[in-house]
């Protein structure tokens, strides 16, 4: 017969299956060795180097956290402490602040009340912020709960809540991430240097148990009396509260953060200061021994009457079971009238909105979780970052910093989209199998998606705009060309965050809406903030760009996803190699990048260039792009390679170029034409005429090597892969419109139609010798036509 285990061994088995199990979790997704089958990425396999990635970002985050804490015991040194020097004035008089200045402050004197009742603030909110992260966690809102079975075990009741109250104490990650690095950072500046770590990981261990009660009665409490449905709406509440307390953490370490955070803490009430948090502070700050074993010994007492009352508690909520009485039968809805209601007009519903979107809306309305993640987070996450970082501290200023106000509104749909739209795939679970059983292909159902979140988010960037409207007193045409641009943004985004979402999604996963690979989520990021510098920049050509570019992008994307799609459920079949739009976008980023430090390199003067480093340069970054290329292609096996010479007809070619390229001349020649009647002649003419005195090496540039060189990329790869996912004529606009804004915005217009021509060419030839022609007669006849105009 198996003996009762004792209750010491009983708590450390809880506490050991709790650290297993996250640690299963976390080494299944990025630990896992590679399989040996071909990856669908061409990479090493799933998971094989997810970990270095985990690893480098933890360090990240430890040292991000640490430099905050840091950054909020110096600035409440300069701001709390009357008597600091660390405040200056410059010659504008605007206020500046040393924390240099500070830190030597802080390291000759013990802290000042002042400071050590911010201090205690902070310390307090990191607490709650520690008790309310794994509250808000979807452990909350899971049916399965482990005290179910575990009082099937032959222990007693008071063991399991004291293991339980334990192995949260000891698994609580989030917890020690909040708490640890603050009280560091203090005993830090409280001089005690490398003992610091240590100190904080003792001040943490103290406190984590604390935490780890306040959840459990919580958790305990709410199970007993809500059904499921509302515990998710709870889960969802406790995120809400937790992503204001963690900016306004922040706002304390940055010294030109909003002036209240830091009238919070002058009144932050001084009795906190003796509740476990303060106590902690104040036996770091302790001065001689009886501080020390004062503060300590008063924490020691809080502490242990606490956990001892707190467990009474619990098992007073447990006194009847662990399964409240009609708990799981009040989590079933009855028909309600608003129900009947709903049903009543569901007609119009049914009429405007297809079977995969009406899917998507009521999914999404049945997750409370969800639903708080997709619409409110985004709002609190943004207002959050304005309000606390001190950029906004009205919303009149939307209507005198409207460039802001586009920011925002962009900002607040992209966190939407990242929420809702990247996470397509993830959210349907292990159903996502059903979706290939569908007499639709997958593909089309994603884009039914993907256009219902960028309609849905487009009404939050509305909202942001119509405030800065009301309150705008002037309005002038750059509030246009900010709505256009924002307009533009948020259905483009919606197709990235669809696109990426297909590659960070891993269907084998165990818990899929939690296996999202963290690189694309980054990658979607940091595209976000391309176009957000956009928004910013001043010339409508850049904006310009940006949105060509951005939308070329997320075609390329789209066409990857596309044929990867197929394969998603296959671990051992790739999708075949074909020339895609991402090679060309690829192909031209390289090329660009190959010829200015070609260009550096041959002028040796980065104020000297010439034409002849140009034109050399141009042509050696075009060669080892297409030599690598095709190189590329030649190893996997690629189809639909563009041939220059190959198979070529020359009397197609010539009659295909022949009438392109007289249109594209016309409209060049009537472009210049009109330019000579402009105010921007005079400098056009300024530049041609330097031009002039190496007119051998221009008429190379433009006429051989910018031909060869461009139709290969633009026309045989970019073209030749947005023609594999669209009609002809849209992928020569798509096309044609990146063409041109990769030339001066001076000169987009006429290139945007030689673009059109060029395109035109390779599609009635299906060889780069027709667009080359029709390219080096355009440059040709161009010119021809400044010269003689000068």
């Amino acid at each position: 017969m198996m003996r009762q285990p004792t209750p010491i061994r009983a708590i450390w088995l809880m506490t050991r299956m709790r650290l297993t199990r996250q640690y299963n979790l976390l080494s299944n997704g990025l630990f896992r060795k590679s399989r040996k089958k071909k990856a669908r990425d061409g990479g090493a396999g799933k998971g094989g180097s997810q970990w270095i990635l985990t690893m480098v970002v933890a360090l990240f985050m430890l040292f991000s956290v640490a430099s905050l804490s840091n950054g909020v015991v110096l600035n409440m040194q300069c701001q709390l402490d009357p008597a600091s020097e660390c405040r200056w004035s410059d010659k504008h008089g605007e206020l500046r602040t040393d924390l240099e200045t500070a830190a030597d402050e802080l390291a000759t004197a013990p802290f000042t009340p002042a400071l050590v009742q911010g201090l205690t603030m902070e310390l307090s909110i990191l607490f709650v912020i520690a008790v309310l992260l794994p509250l808000g966690s979807k452990e909350l809102a899971q049916p399965d709960w482990d005290l179910e079975w575990l009082v099937t075990m032959p222990v007693r009741r008071s063991t399991l809540l004291w293991g339980r109250v334990l192995e949260r104490s000891a698994s609580n990650i989030t917890g020690m991430f909040a708490l640890a690095p603050a009280y560091g950072m203090i005993a830090w500046h409280s001089g005690f240097a490398w003992s610091a770590p240590p100190i904080a990981l003792l001040a943490a261990v103290v406190l984590l148990p604390l935490a780890a009660l306040l959840h459990t009665l919580t958790d305990t409490g709410l199970r007993m009396w809500l059904p499921a449905s509302q515990l998710r709406n709870l889960q969802a509440v406790a995120g809400l509260f937790n992503l204001p307390l963690i900016y306004f953490v922040m706002a304390l370490g940055m010294p030109q953060a909003s002036s209240f955070a830091m009238e919070w803490a002058r009144g932050f009430p001084a009795w906190v200061g003796w509740t476990p948090p303060g106590l902690v502070l104040q036996a770091i700050q302790a001065q001689d021994a009886r501080q020390l074993l004062t503060a300590a010994g008063l924490l020691l007492a809080q502490t242990a009457l606490l956990l001892w009352g707190g467990v009474a508690l619990l098992r007073h909520q447990l006194r009847n079971g662990v399964v409240g009485s009609g708990v799981r039968e009040s989590a079933r809805r009855r028909p309600t009238a608003n129900a009947a209601a709903s049903t009543k007009h569901s007609g119009w519903l049914s009429s405007a909105l297809s079977p995969v979107k009406r899917r998507e809306l009521r999914l999404l309305s049945r997750d409370r979780n969800f639903l708080f993640q997709t619409l409110l987070l985004p709002v609190i996450i943004v207002g959050s970052q304005m309000v606390f970082n001190g950029k906004l501290n009205s919303l009149a200023e939307l209507g005198e910093h409207h460039a802001m106000a586009a920011a925002i509104a962009f900002g607040i749909g992209v966190y939407v989209l990242m929420l809702s739209a990247f996470q397509t795939l993830n959210n349907e679970g292990q159903a996502l199998w059903l979706l290939y059983t569908v007499p639709r292909s997958i593909d089309s159902v994603l884009k039914e998606k993907a256009q219902l979140w960028g309609v849905l988010t487009m009404a939050y960037p509305l909202i942001v705009i119509g405030i800065s409207a009301w309150y705008t007193v002037n309005f002038d045409w750059s509030m246009l060309v900010l709505l256009l641009s924002v307009a533009a943004g948020i259905p483009i985004y919606s197709m990235i965050a669809v696109s990426l979402g297909v590659f960070a999604c891993d269907p084998l996963a165990v818990e899929a809406r939690s296996r999202v690979k963290p690189t694309y989520v980054y990658l979607y990021m940091l595209l976000a903030s391309f176009y957000t510098w956009s928004i910013y920049a001043n010339a409508w050509s850049q904006k310009l760009v940006v949105v060509v570019l951005t939308a070329s992008l997320s075609l390329a994307l789209w066409q990857k996803a596309r044929d990867a799609l197929p394969y998603l459920l296959d671990p051992a079949t790739a999708p075949p190699a074909r020339v895609s739009t991402s090679d060309g976008l690829i192909a031209a980023t390289a090329f660009f990048i190959l010829q200015g430090i070609a260009t550096l390199i041959l002028s040796g003067d980065p104020k000297k260039i010439d034409m002849p480093a140009v034109t050399i340069a141009f042509g050696l970054a075009g060669l080892l792009v297409y030599g690598l290329m095709r190189w590329v292609y030649w190893r996997a096996k690629t189809s639909g390679v563009p041939a220059i010479l190959r198979g070529v007809d020359p009397w197609l070619s010539l009659r295909a170029a022949a009438p392109a390229a007289l249109v594209a001349c016309a409209a060049g020649l009537a472009y210049i034409t009109a330019l000579q009647h402009s105010s921007l002649w005079t400098e056009i003419a300024k530049a041609a005429t330097v031009a002039a005195h190496q007119r051998g090496w221009v008429v190379a540039l433009a006429v051989v090597a910018a031909p060869l060189c461009e139709e290969f990329i633009f026309r045989g790869l970019i073209y030749g892969g947005l023609r594999r996912s669209m009609p002809a004529l849209p992928a020569m606009l798509a096309s044609a419109a990146i063409f041109a804004v990769i030339h001066p915005p001076l000169s987009m217009l006429p290139v945007f139609v030689l673009g059109l021509c060029t395109a035109w060419t390779y599609e009635r030839s299906k060889t780069l010798l027709a667009p080359m022609l029709v390219h080096a007669v355009y440059n040709a006849a161009v010119l021809a036509w400044q010269a003689q105009s000068l």
